[in-house]
């Protein structure tokens, strides 16, 4: 059984949270963009208006609700988490939304690595709650990470699953675990990559060389930390290493320094690389 939805609700409208709204104005999706700043409001719209082209500019606007109040996804159908990467936080959002949304509609997260059971105490049914992992950007990347907890129903994950097809992307379902399948692989790589450079095994610059033209990724994982930000990639790195204990996973000094330093990536200008 797939449960029709009809309108998304998004918490958070930082990178991942706008770029979510935008892909689903964009297959004609109403959407309601919540967060408690105005600011990262008007900005989260200037910024979906930047990457949409000129021709559709208008129906993603209508399409798009913007609110500092939760009580405006109570008539959603699927309401998406999207706030910062922090357990606690997370939680907090969860609880009211268990509260607001109306109680056959589904309520997701877009966690990266944080376990969907944990996050799903604070849910009143948590066979309606379940983790939507969308990749950054979400407009481009096509994969969409969906988790199921242990208490996450048949219906659910179907219609998840249903929806991310009606949006063009391409879902993998796995089960709850540490940095679930995508990051448990990917910050194996990132890691390995750190630990090289801190070793001085090699440059930067010929670790990035050796995946991007020997395995043909188009970014080499220095880059894609970057990219990532480092801040977000020393949350992870952490989060894995305390959770399985494996020293790939374990922050190198070369990305603590960094992020003391505040250079987190492209986002600041500076991270491994400089950018202008």
């Amino acid at each position: 059984m797939v449960k029709r939805i009809k309108k998304i609700g998004v918490i958070g409208a930082g990178t991942m949270g706008r770029g979510i709204a935008q892909v689903f104005a964009l297959y004609n999706f109403p959407v309601v963009l919540i967060d408690d700043k105005e600011i990262i409001l008007r900005d989260a719209l200037e910024k979906i208006k930047i990457h949409t082209a000129p021709d559709l500019h208008d129906k993603v606007a209508d399409l798009i609700e913007t609110s500092s109040e939760v009580k405006k996804v109570e008539d959603c159908d699927l309401v998406i988490e999207a706030v910062f990467e922090n357990m606690g936080i997370k939680k907090e959002v969860l609880k009211i939304l268990s509260s607001v949304c109306q109680k056959n509609a589904l309520i997701a997260t877009n966690t990266s690595s944080f376990s969907i059971d944990e996050l799903a105490k604070e849910v009143d049914d948590p066979s309606r709650f379940i983790g939507m992992h969308f990749m950054n950007p979400p407009k481009v990347m096509k994969l969409v990470e969906v988790i199921k907890g242990n208490k996450t129903s048949e219906e659910t994950t179907n219609s998840v699953v249903d929806l991310a097809k009606k949006i063009e992307k391409i879902p993998a379902v796995v089960n709850d675990a540490p940095g679930f399948v995508s990051n448990r692989l990917l910050f194996s790589l990132i890691g390995e990559a750190l630990w090289l450079l801190e070793k001085g095994i090699a440059a930067k610059e010929d670790i990035d060389r050796v995946i991007k033209y020997g395995m043909n990724h188009p970014l080499g994982p220095i880059e894609l930390a970057d990219f990532i930000g480092l801040d977000v990639c020393l949350d992870i790195m952490s989060y894995l290493y305390e959770s399985l204990g494996r020293d790939n996973y374990r922050p190198p000094p070369c990305l603590l320094s960094l992020v003391t330093e505040g250079k987190l990536g492209k986002k600041s200008g500076e991270g491994f690389y400089k950018y202008s």
